[in-house]
């Protein structure tokens, strides 16, 4: 889809490019969240800690993949996700209350950002369906094939903490794997 030239630098004047380092945290649990993040070039992850601490990853974002805390934003809540980057990566960073606004201006873009939102409701019912029916080996596998460079990357337990299981169990497949 194909926005005017017009719409285009309006999109100029509300995006600000960043670099961002790896450990950086974009948004923490429990602050505001009024800004949302389309990933140019790097990964970066979202999560939420629980009572005990411990942390479960919900999504990784690479290139192409926008990332917030959107129950947050459209809730007008605090967030109950953190936004952390796994690589050094550029993002695009919008204002999420002028990325709202852009709809009732240029129309074209509501239809550009409804494609980008039903892909991602489409990856996360999936990702809730093989968390409920696939094994811990074929989670892994269709991890691997969704974000082939994404390993070398990011540590094991932010992995394990995606897919559901301990690091011990990850390392378990892994040693399956390999003798195959």
């Amino acid at each position: 889809m194909a926005l005017s030239t017009e719409a285009e630098q309006y999109i100029y004047t509300i995006a600000k490019e960043k670099t961002v380092l790896k450990g950086d945290i974009l948004i923490r649990q429990g602050e505001t969240v009024n800004k949302t993040y389309f990933v140019t070039d790097g990964c970066l992850r979202s999560f939420c800690m629980d009572k005990d601490g411990k942390e479960h990853t919900l999504q990784f974002a690479i290139k192409d993949w926008w990332i917030s805390d959107f129950m947050a934003i459209y809730n007008h809540e605090p967030a109950s996700l953190a936004v952390e980057c796994i690589t050094n990566s550029t993002v695009i960073e919008f204002n999420a209350k002028q990325l709202n606004e852009i709809y009732s201006q240029y129309p074209a873009f509501e239809a550009f950002q409804r494609k980008n939102l039903e892909r991602h409701v489409v990856s996360l019912h999936k990702r809730i369906l093989n968390q409920l029916q696939l094994t811990a080996l074929e989670r892994y596998n269709l991890f691997l094939e969704q974000y082939t460079d994404i390993e070398q990357h990011t540590p094991n337990y932010h992995i394990a903490s995606y897919l559901g299981i301990t690091q011990q169990s990850l390392s378990r497949i892994r040693a399956e794997k390999a003798k195959k």
